[in-house]
């Protein structure tokens, strides 16, 4: 049996983790892509690889006071769209990091 966190073979058959798991705990953060894509989710980075698990596509940010506002929590009206899966970037791809207060998303992530 082999184990990753993405994937576990056993016998030679994958079977694939379900990345909506609460046991995922990495940071929460804010990703702002090349393209316009403006990302959340608990993100992980290995090299260039990186990953947002639980992730969402902020549609709408909501706020009055710019994308920042997020880190303490969704408003209102701020419209996510949930990935249901993980959201795989290089690294080079990524404009912005912003990091995300923990108690105020993790109900949604």
């Amino acid at each position: 049996m082999t184990q990753d966190l993405d994937v576990i073979t056993i016998n030679g058959k994958k079977y694939y983790a379900d990345c909506q798991s609460n046991n995922i705990t990495s940071p929460i953060k804010i990703v702002v892509l090349q393209r316009g894509w403006v990302v959340i989710g608990r993100f992980e980075r290995k090299d260039n690889d990186c990953k947002l698990y639980n992730a969402h596509i902020i549609r709408s940010w909501g706020t009055e006071k710019g994308l920042g506002e997020l880190a303490k929590g969704k408003t209102s009206k701020t419209v996510l769209d949930k990935c249901h899966g993980i959201v795989e970037f290089d690294y080079m791809t990524t404009i912005l990091l912003i990091n995300c207060e923990e108690e105020a998303w993790s109900k949604i992530l």
